[in-house]
């Protein structure tokens, strides 16, 4: 027996051929509009988390940004010459052994001072006086970039 070719073996009808739908050509985007939406919550709710310690106005300077890989020991000045490790306010005397405690590599740490610009300046010195006599010996400034 052969075999048979055309509509007559059991398929029925003519074939087709076109498809029966058109090939959808666009990007769905609303998934990635879902996604982009809740990252921009999730930026927006963690930004403030992320200031460390307590907020200031800095001073503003066109010095280059240092280079750091580690994360440095941060001291904090208010403007009414409170000091602050962290979010801890320090008493003059609790600088150095809180300092100690904090930093991982012992004097060789790097301590940043962030004062606020309408500090005295005579108190910012006599931080750094503090925690320089203390033997740390790597002492730096903090100041915003200037925005000109």
């Amino acid at each position: 027996m052969g075999m048979a070719h055309g509509p007559a073996q059991g398929g029925g009808g003519r074939r087709r051929r076109g498809r029966r739908h058109a090939a959808i050509n666009e990007i769905n985007m609303t998934p990635f509009i879902d996604v982009v939406l809740v990252l921009l919550i999730v930026f927006m709710v963690a930004a403030p988390m992320m200031t460390v310690g307590v907020p200031l106005d800095l001073p503003q300077s066109k010095a280059s940004p240092l280079n750091s890989d580690t994360k440095p020991v941060t001291l904090s000045i208010r403007q009414s010459g409170q000091v602050f490790l962290g979010e801890s306010e320090l008493s003059d005397d609790g600088i150095v052994p809180k300092l100690t405690e904090a930093s991982k590599s012992g004097f060789e740490e790097r301590v940043f001072v962030r004062g606020d610009k309408r500090v005295d300046y005579g108190r910012v010195a006599q931080v750094m006086a503090i925690v320089t006599g203390g033997g740390f010996k790597k002492v730096a400034l903090v100041t915003e970039p200037d925005q000109k």
